[in-house]
């Protein structure tokens, strides 16, 4: 699996951690950024770079990490972008419901609020945690893609 990865200053050394674990466990990382520590820089441009990059990729098991201080900034830039289902996930019971219910394309991550060793296991928890297609679900999301 491809997962594009992409923080802000306020995410970026939990971002290096989180490399590193996914690489360890056989993804494939694209690191979108910021590739350098920048305490002025902005959100906004790291979650668009990884949902232009999920919605130009060709396989549909493609993801994407956005990090920030809280997750909100990354998550609502993320989902302006249609196709694109952003989750802010704070813990595991969240990342199962956000894959299961949502099918969640791209996982928002509060690193002011989350220790490292958590992080982790949010993340190999949304990651394994397949979409059930349940008609309901389906259902919802086509209505999603019909908004705005």
């Amino acid at each position: 699996m491809k997962i594009y990865i992409g923080a802000d200053h306020q995410g970026f050394g939990v971002k290096a951690d989180l490399i590193a674990y996914l690489e360890y466990g056989g993804y494939e990382v694209i690191d979108e950024g910021s590739k350098g520590y920048n305490p002025t820089d902005d959100f906004p441009q790291f979650a668009g770079r990884v949902a232009n990059a999920i919605l130009a990729s060709n396989s549909p098991d493609t993801r994407g990490i956005l990090i920030c201080g809280s997750g909100q900034g990354m998550c609502m830039a993320a989902n302006r972008f249609k196709g694109i289902r952003a989750s802010l996930v704070w813990d595991e019971r969240e990342a199962r419901l956000a894959r299961n219910d949502d099918d969640s394309n791209v996982l928002c991550l509060p690193a002011d609020v989350i220790r490292s060793d958590k992080l982790r296991i949010i993340t190999s928890t949304w990651l394994e945690t397949p979409f059930a297609a349940a008609p309901r679900f389906v259902r919802r999301l086509a209505e999603l893609d019909g908004l705005g």
